[in-house]
């Protein structure tokens, strides 16, 4: 797994059935069986992803009595979307072969 947060992040986000548990736990928190309920995956399968997502900051985990809820951490998501809304626009333009004018629109 990258080093840096924010790799971290869309490193954890390339999974869809991660992108899945991060929608469930926007509805509120949920223990790893509640969370496993929809998926074709082993409960370990499950808690591999949710290791991911907790390393990437994404969600947290707690211990109330037997049980261990995970919950969304919206933060590290917040910092993702802020870079999405920031860095295309900073980005150059890509140029040479293969690459549109800014005039024409043609290669």
């Amino acid at each position: 797994m990258p080093a840096d947060p924010l790799s971290q992040t869309f490193a954890a986000l390339a999974s869809p059935v991660r992108r899945a548990i991060l929608a469930r736990l926007a509805d509120g928190e949920a223990t790893v069986n509640q969370i496993a309920e929809p998926f074709d995956l082993t409960l370990p399968a499950v808690s591999k992803h949710l290791k991911v997502l907790e390393q990437a900051g994404l969600i947290s985990r707690s211990r109330e009595a037997q049980s261990r809820p995970c919950r969304l951490e919206p933060a590290q998501l917040d910092t993702a979307s802020e870079w999405i809304d920031r860095e295309p626009r900073r980005a150059p333009r890509a140029r040479g072969r293969g690459a549109r004018t800014a005039s024409s629109g043609r290669r």
